[in-house]
């Protein structure tokens, strides 16, 4: 939204957090509340919770149908009803995660839907754009499978992703009653609303998602977020980093989970490993420093929010400890930093396994944990320099485009504006999944195929029954 803005574009943003410092064009027009503040407030217990639910299903439900009951708020019913004519809008941008319901926008508006998913691609969303199932060679993103599978792996694959799809579809049909119900009664379904999306902007790049089978409907920005404009860092962080001279790592599990609320047993660990690599220093993330245990290494320093991308390109950084989320280990590849993943739930796993498999990273487990594991993992990211060199690479070629992630994306936005909704609209949007899959085609030819193996058997019998006849025949006059 930052870079349609700086590029000169109005833009009004309906959201849950609010810029804290105005900007140009850029617009707060909606601001709604959410049920419960997750940033800085998400406990160990929260993290064992998720742990436990469906993806597909908590993304249809909690952040989809219980997202969409916002269609009844106020400024948005506002919104709705009397939609701004001058200047009308161009094009509206939703992310597609689960409350896909505020497509209805497009409709309200006469504009095109952009879609926005800032992880990799959801299996649900495939057909919203007509995507190729490529199950063969592309797991989903639910999936910590290589490309390079072998054959119950692609046999999982394909039942996993439509059994995702189907059970997506399913939690989040409820969608077209909210609709209905606070939009209009003639509203259209929500499946019919998913399929009238334009485009769709993914976080991913080839570099690290791998090389499948796509549309020019699905265009790859990942790293789009990666910008320092407006990220300050204090003096004093400043100063503790170039005093590093050693070297030091970074840990933190991403702007929700609290590392302070994790069982004793696992804080342990990470104090006694912690300790062992000084002077080698370490920079933690911990939201409520006075909920740590006491026994804190005198190598680690704490703040309760860190500028990220400030510490990630910093000179004496060594490494990055991470839970895995793909925006802060992207930053991560941005710069350059290689990484000890400890992944704890949704995407991280996939995110980590694939690392790992890349070479750039070293993946522990948080169940079987041990202060030995830790201490070799923090061993080698620190000695060996194979993690440094292979991230270094991957750097190069993810950083390596013919425009940068965030105007490839303003390029295409501004390409849906200008040639409208249909412009890469793939041929897939028209047929049904048996055409998509030639099962006609394939039904077709097994009936030709079937029919003249019945061709050829009815005349071989009847060439038969000639040559017998022929030969009782003979032989009769024979013996005559």
């Amino acid at each position: 939204m930052k870079a349609l803005a700086r590029k000169g574009h109005q833009v009004d943003v309906i959201s849950t957090f609010p810029l804290k410092k105005p900007y140009p064009n850029y617009n707060d027009t909606i601001v709604f509340k959410a049920p419960r503040d997750f940033m800085n407030n998400m406990t160990y217990e929260d993290v064992s919770m998720i742990i436990r639910d469906t993806p597909s299903y908590a993304v249809a439900t909690l952040a989809g149908n219980e997202v969409c009951m916002h269609l009844n708020d106020p400024q948005f019913q506002e919104l709705i009803r009397n939609p701004p004519k001058n200047p009308p809008y161009d094009v509206v941008i939703l992310e597609i995660f689960g409350a896909h319901c505020f497509a209805i926008l497009g409709d309200i508006l006469k504009v095109p839907v952009i879609g926005v998913s800032s992880s990799v691609l959801y299996p649900w969303a495939y057909d919203f754009i007509g995507y190729p199932n490529n199950f063969a060679f592309a797991p989903n993103i639910l999936l910590s499978y290589p490309q390079h599978m072998n054959f119950w792996q692609r046999v999982y694959n394909f039942v996993h992703t439509l059994h995702s799809k189907w059970q997506f579809a399913s939690a989040s049909s409820e969608q077209t009653e909210l609709l209905r119900k606070y939009v209009s009664p003639d509203a259209p379904t929500i499946r019919e609303l998913e399929r009238k999306i334009a485009m769709i902007l993914v976080n991913s790049h080839i570099s690290i998602s791998g090389i499948k089978d796509t549309t020019p409907a699905l265009v790859e920005v990942g790293g789009l977020h990666v910008q320092e404009e407006d990220i300050e860092i204090s003096p004093s962080l400043e100063k503790w980093m170039n005093e590093s001279t050693k070297g030091f790592i970074y840990f933190s599990f991403g702007s929700m989970v609290k590392i302070e609320s994790f069982p004793s047993r696992y804080l342990d660990i990470f104090y006694n490993s912690i300790a062992k690599i000084a002077p080698v220093r370490v920079l933690m993330k911990i939201a409520k420093p006075d909920e740590l245990p006491p026994g804190l290494p005198k190598n680690v320093h704490v703040l309760p929010w860190i500028p990220q991308v400030k510490v990630l390109k910093h000179r004496n950084l060594k490494a990055f400890i991470t839970h895995g989320g793909l925006m802060g280990t992207q930053e991560a590849i941005h710069y350059g930093v290689p990484l000890i993943g400890i992944p704890l739930f949704s995407d991280q796993f996939i995110n980590i396994d694939t690392y790992v498999r890349k070479n750039i990273a070293i993946g522990l487990d948080m169940n079987t944990l041990t202060e030995e594991k830790l201490d070799k993992a923090l061993n080698d990211i620190l000695n060996d320099p194979k993690y440094r060199d292979t991230v270094r690479k991957l750097s190069e070629r993810f950083l390596d485009r013919p425009l940068t992630a965030a105007d490839t994306a303003v390029y295409w936005v501004e390409y849906i504006i200008r040639h409208g909704a249909n412009a890469l609209r793939s041929p897939a949007m028209d047929l049904t999944w048996w055409q998509l899959e030639l099962l006609d085609v394939c039904a077709f030819l097994l009936i030709v195929a079937l029919g003249v193996l019945y061709i050829l058997a009815t005349v071989v019998q009847f060439m038969f029954y000639l040559i017998n006849s022929s030969h009782g025949v003979s032989h009769k006059k024979k013996v005559a």
